[in-house]
């Protein structure tokens, strides 16, 4: 039986972002209902940056991602995060594919935004709010306008040149370069910065609000004031991840924010174990540490598309 290799240009042509919406959301329900096994990632921390090991199963799909964060990189002409992944047969543990997992890292995060979105802002939702311009800010871009109808697109950034090279990477769309206190009060705010202290303040807030706190997806991460954290409805990907490694992290090491103050988990919105949204004056907040489900899930769609369109190179790893 063969390997399929798939590198980053063979997935770029592969994945498409309505349909990573539509599996990470299925991941999520069937990890919600006991269909599928994920343990916290695994954390590995070298002098620049740090490493993660991400194993999942889901329904017919297992694998494990190994990805990286090195801030310092795109001074080197490397991206931040850079990811493969090993996609295995879970009847037999084979390994069916490696694949790069740099361009799915970025979708599915995105991806699983846009949909915690979907379940916690306002339906009537219009503006987007993009703190920090870095290469997320792209793609949560393009996940929100598969679900929301969006007529302004606010972005702050502390380098003006990244939000410059936004606005010029997405020209037919109503991006505005804004102050930080004007993005915020956006409906839809996602916070993607590698922030060690908190850039967004309460008072800049507006009742109605929707936050995806992204950046912080590690120890000693934070891009809120504590305050926001107490006062909103919070929702987290996995509680476990989250307490140790999102943005609620420091403030629960700091006895800021009690763990009992976590309304859900998001797969207990998507499987409708809990509601979402209730009204249009609550400030809700999704805590995003990114999961392996969400990977698998990915993963298992591009290799089915793979085979179907005789994409990749096929090797002999085991036989």
């Amino acid at each position: 039986m063969p390997t399929l290799l798939l590198n980053k240009k063979e997935v770029q042509n592969l994945i498409d972002m309505r349909e990573v919406i539509t599996v990470v959301e299925t991941a999520f329900r069937d990890w919600t209902e006991g269909k599928g096994e994920m343990p916290s990632k695994v954390y590995l921390k070298v002098k620049d940056g740090d490493f993660r090991a991400m194993p999942a199963a889901l329904p017919g799909a297992a694998g494990m991602k190994w990805v990286n964060v090195h801030t310092g990189n795109p001074a080197k002409g490397l991206p931040t995060v850079m990811a493969v992944l090993i996609y295995n047969d879970p009847a037999t543990g084979y390994p069916l594919a490696i694949m790069d997992a740099t361009e799915a890292t970025a979708f599915r995060t995105a991806a699983t935004s846009a949909i915690a979105s979907k379940y916690l802002a306002r339906k009537d939702s219009r503006t987007l709010g993009i703190v920090g311009a870095g290469r997320q800010s792209y793609y949560h871009i393009i996940a929100h306008q598969q679900i929301f109808k969006l007529n302004e697109i606010r972005v702050w950034d502390i380098l003006p040149g990244a939000t410059e090279r936004l606005i010029e990477s997405l020209k037919n769309m109503p991006i505005k370069k804004c102050s930080i206190e004007k993005v915020v009060k956006a409906d839809i705010v996602c916070t993607l910065t590698p922030a060690q202290h908190p850039v967004v303040e309460k008072k800049w807030l507006v009742p109605g609000t929707h936050i995806n706190a992204v950046g912080a997806d590690a120890e000693g991460k934070e891009e809120l004031e504590p305050a926001i954290l107490n006062e909103a409805l919070l929702v987290v990907d996995d509680l476990r991840q989250a307490s140790h490694a999102g943005e609620i992290n420091v403030p629960v090491s700091k006895g800021l924010l009690k763990k009992d103050q976590i309304y859900a988990e998001l797969g207990e919105i998507i499987a409708g174990r809990k509601k979402g949204r209730t009204d249009n004056q609550t400030i809700t907040l999704f805590d995003s540490t990114g999961l392996a489900i969400e990977d698998i899930a990915v993963a298992k769609l591009l290799y089915n598309k793979a085979l179907k369109t005789g994409t990749g190179i096929s090797v002999s790893l085991v036989d």
